[in-house]
């Protein structure tokens, strides 16, 4: 029992112990001077509600006073009684809660020591005539400050364009009441920032920072210039522009105000044509002649001139120097560095160009001087990212200038802004060409590494294939016949690639190549034909003359009128013509005539007429042997008469004639003309089918009777 009391005894001590509030530590005093006295301690804040009470002892006559405070007002206490140094309080602190009192230990502060007083007032920063690289700054002691007490300064200053603080300490009397500092080392004409703060001899708490004044350096005359140009190529009233660039020199400091530039220039060979200009633009344009001229400019204010920049153009059809044999760029955390390999050791000066590669106008040109290195370093926060720059080196032997070595550099590179544009050509069967623009130069973001060309068939499953930057088209095979595909092509950097549009198209269901082959083939057959026909009439022109133009009988050749007599009659061997015809209907029965009949009934038609008039005066029409139909021709001296069908005897006979029908035998002429019948005959069938080349022929044409009389027309014929 007494074993577990004594064990539970502890326990019980502590948490009544943690009930009490913190013990104050870590007592800080301040003297604000003529203002109050503050004391600040930990823990600065507390869960419960606790109050404070600070309790300051003079060391000396043992006088003192409290303050009190609470938790929630925080952990600090200042006394606002006067106070004058050089005197010793001694401070101690108590904490007091419901559960009891805790005080800090005893500390001891000394006013010397912590007194602290107000920033002072800087009143002006000017220049001293007369003196440069100085100026003087001016300000107003605090006026809380002890008037006994000496006073340490501390002065701060930076360049306007710089964010480097310098510092300068120095020390007062504290006596005046304005005071004044002369801060040299400075640069000519240069802006710069000041501030002050000061603190009592032997304290440790200094004032705040006054606030901030600004004030100009004298300027100079102007220092050095660095000069450069670009050549035109056009011309103007037939000199060539040239354009001067402008700076100040590598290095100088910026130490004056340029009121302008003096520029003379001259031909190499005659210095006497000297042309001076003066500008105020750093990129004036001059218009030389083709020779080699020498250029010479410098800046000037109202203190003097800077020394002159010197630069040689050459002649238009001067030949350069090359030394550059390579170069490359490589980006480091913060920089883009630039080396290159020179084959002349004696080039030691080179010019650095470097410019935005833009679709637009080309922007300003930046440039730089270099010496004694093989390489050039600019921060990549000085170039803008994701855009190309061309970078030149020039290399320079004393006034001459070489060949440039150019290359292109980013020193961030992102994803293209936008895709290529694609187009489709050339669409086959199988094959397709795809073709594709250049992504604008302000959009691409990178150097274009590859594209790639994705296309699938509809439904079907996707392809892609890739090529280097430098091909813009790209023939696709093996495609699937009369199949829409959809294309598309991306564009890739370091960084990523982009899609372009897609687009779609069908190949076809037939090749131009497979109609040619058909439409040759089928020509090439009729033109074999045709060479072939050609050859066998050359060979056999008869056989071919008679296929294409049959012989056509010649009515006027034939020999029908020589005929007489029985011979007429034997020759003709025709049947009689059948008693039994249809008179009513007109219709001749077909008879059987030789082959030659034909070509012995033509006659000449107008002697024909003549002879049968004279014989039978009385028969107004005559029948003519024809083909396929009767065709009839009325006698001017006779009366119409019907048409009868007659049956020629056979053939008897024949007597020859002078050509007349005049001296046609008798028996012939009843053969022809019965007079039974009253008119001629009209018919004359033959055996077999009607030669069809008989149309052409005297007796399947139809004449007009003419107007003319009998006697009229005998005489004619």
């Amino acid at each position: 029992m007494w074993a577990w009391t004594l064990w539970m005894l502890p326990l019980l001590c502590r948490f009544g112990l943690a009930d009490l509030p913190a013990k104050p530590e870590n007592i800080s005093c301040v003297f604000y001077y003529t203002k109050n006295f503050t004391c600040t301690w930990s823990p600065e804040k507390e869960a419960n509600s606790i109050s404070y009470t600070v309790r300051r002892t003079l060391c000396y006559v043992r006088e003192n006073d409290t303050c009190n405070s609470t938790s929630k007002a925080g952990s600090s206490c200042s006394f606002y009684s006067s106070l004058t140094p050089p005197d010793i309080y001694i401070i101690q602190v108590e904490a007091k809660n419901a559960y009891g009192i805790i005080k800090s230990d005893i500390t001891y502060w000394d006013l010397t020591t912590i007194t602290k007083i107000e920033p002072p007032k800087i009143s002006s920063v000017k220049p001293v005539l007369g003196l440069k690289q100085m100026v003087q700054i001016k300000w107003t002691q605090p006026v809380l400050a002890p008037k006994s007490s000496t006073l340490n300064y501390t002065l701060r200053f930076r360049a306007v364009n710089s964010t480097h603080w310098m510092e300068v300490n120095f020390t007062r009397s504290g006596k005046n009441e304005e005071e004044a500092y002369n801060l040299t080392g400075l640069q000519a004409f240069t802006e710069y920032v000041v501030a002050l703060q000061c603190v009592v001899h032997k304290s440790r708490f200094w004032s705040g920072w006054s606030q901030e004044k600004m004030g100009v350096t004298v300027e100079e005359a102007p220092h050095g210039l660095d000069l450069w140009r670009v050549l035109r190529s056009d011309k103007v009233d037939g000199k060539r522009p040239v354009q001067l660039l402008l700076k100040k020199a590598k290095g100088a400091p910026v130490l004056e105000k340029v009121l302008g530039y003096k520029i003379q220039y001259f031909p190499e060979n005659n210095s006497n044509l000297t042309e001076t200009m003066n500008t105020t633009n750093q990129q004036p344009e001059l218009y030389l002649g083709n020779q080699t001229y020498w250029v010479h400019v410098s800046s000037y204010n109202s203190l003097g001139e800077s020394p002159e920049a010197t630069l040689r153009i050459p002649a238009i059809d001067e030949k350069l120097f090359h030394c550059i044999e390579a170069m490359r760029t490589c980006l480091t955390q913060d920089q883009l560095v630039v080396e290159w390999q020179s084959s002349a050791l004696e080039v030691d000066t080179w010019m650095v160009e470097w410019v935005p590669d833009l679709d637009s106008k080309p922007l300003a040109i930046s440039w730089e001087s270099v010496s004694h290195a093989r390489n050039w370093t600019i921060q990549q926060d000085e170039l803008e990212p994701f855009w190309c720059y061309n970078i030149s080196v020039y290399p320079m032997l004393q006034n001459r200038v070489g060949e440039p070595y150019s290359i292109q550099a980013y020193v961030k590179e992102g994803v293209p802004s936008e895709g290529p544009e694609t187009k489709v050509e050339n669409i086959g069967v199988r094959t397709v060409t795809i073709t594709w623009k250049e992504i604008p130069k302000r959009h691409r973001n990178g150097f274009i590494n590859n594209y790639t060309i994705f296309y699938q068939a509809e439904d079907g499953k996707e392809f892609s294939k890739t090529v280097n930057s430098s091909i813009l088209q790209y023939d696709l095979e093996s495609l699937t016949r009369k199949t829409s595909y959809t294309v598309q092509v991306m564009a890739s950097t370091s960084a990523g690639g982009i899609n372009g549009t897609g687009i779609n198209f069908k190949t076809l269901s037939i090749s131009v190549f497979e109609i040619f082959l058909v439409t040759s083939l089928v020509g090439g057959g009729l033109l074999i034909l045709i060479i072939l026909t050609v050859v066998y009439g050359i060979k056999k022109p008869n056989k071919l003359k008679h296929l294409c133009w049959p012989d056509v009988p010649n009515p006027a050749e034939s020999s029908i009128a020589t005929w007489c007599g029985d011979d007429f009659k034997g020759k003709l061997n025709l049947k009689e013509f059948d008693d039994s015809v249809n008179r009513e209907d007109g219709i001749l029965k077909p008879c059987y005539s030789p082959n030659d009949f034909i070509d012995k009934l033509v006659v000449n038609f107008e002697n024909f007429l003549e002879v049968v008039s004279a014989e039978n005066p009385g028969k107004g029409c005559e029948n003519i042997l024809g083909g396929e139909k009767n065709e009839y021709v009325a006698s001017p001296n006779r009366p119409y008469c019907p048409t009868v069908s007659t049956e020629i005897p056979p053939r008897g006979p024949q007597c020859l004639s002078s050509g007349m029908l005049e001296g046609t035998c008798p028996e012939t002429r009843e053969r022809l003309l019965p007079p039974t019948q009253g008119c001629g005959p009209d018919h004359l069938c033959e055996e077999g089918a009607p030669n069809p080349y008989l149309k052409n022929s005297v007796t399947t044409r139809e004449f007009l009777v003419s107007e003319k009389l009998p006697e009229q027309i005998h005489r004619e014929v």
